[in-house]
C-alpha cells in the first residue's frame, strides 16, 4: 500500500489539475466512451470519483468493472499525471447521494453515470522549463543519454496496489 504522505501528494496534484482524459481499456464490445472528466473527490483509500455521460445502451449491459487510464494535464502547470486503475460503475443511490448536492442529483441520475476508480499506478511527471541560453552540445548529450538509458527527468512512479498492473504487449504477426 502507498504511504499516506504519497497519497496526500497525489490527492493534492489531482485536485490541482482537476480534469483528465478518461480512457476505458476493456476489450468488451460495449465500453464507456473516451471523455473528459472532472474529478469530484479522491478519498483516503486511493479512489477517485467522477461522472461520465450516460451511454445510450442499457447500463446493465456494460461490464461492472474494467481497466482504465486517466491522463491529467493543465496548461500552465509544470507537471502532469497519468493514472491507471480499475473502474467500477456505481449505481447505488446512497453512494450517489453522498457525493452530489440535491440540486444536480436528478440530472446526475438521468444523464450521468458515477464511476469509482481504484488507483493502481500513478506516474507523476515534472516538466522542465526551457533553458534561457541554448547549449546544443548539452542538449544533444542529454538526448542521447535519454535514448540509451530510457530516463525521463522529473518522472516518479507510484504503485498503489500490492502487485503492479500487467502491461499489454503486442507482437507483430510474422
Amino acid at each position: 500500500m502507498l504511504p499516506q504522505s504519497d497519497l496526500r501528494f497525489l490527492q493534492e496534484k489531482i485536485q490541482d489539475l482537476k480534469n483528465a482524459l478518461f480512457f476505458s481499456q476493456n476489450t468488451s464490445l460495449l465500453r464507456i466512451a473516451t471523455t473528459i472528466v472532472s474529478v469530484l473527490t479522491v478519498d483516503d483509500l486511493g479512489q477517485m470519483w467522477f461522472f461520465v455521460p450516460r451511454p445510450r445502451q442499457a447500463l446493465n449491459e456494460f461490464d461492472r468493472e474494467f481497466p482504465v487510464r486517466l491522463e491529467f494535464f493543465r496548461k500552465g502547470r509544470d507537471f502532469f499525471l497519468h493514472v491507471a486503475g480499475k473502474a467500477f460503475i456505481v449505481t447505488d443511490p446512497e453512494e450517489i447521494n453522498g457525493l452530489v448536492h440535491e440540486d444536480i442529483r436528478e440530472q446526475a441520475c438521468n444523464n450521468l453515470v458515477l464511476i469509482r476508480v481504484q488507483m493502481l499506478k500513478a506516474d507523476y511527471f515534472e516538466t522542465t522549463s526551457p533553458a534561457t541560453q541554448a547549449n546544443w552540445w548539452r542538449d544533444l548529450r542529454n538526448q542521447v543519454h535519454t535514448w540509451l538509458f530510457n530516463s525521463r527527468p522529473g518522472y516518479r512512479p507510484y504503485y498503489l496496489a500490492d502487485t503492479p498492473m500487467p502491461m499489454l504487449s503486442y507482437r507483430p504477426v510474422a
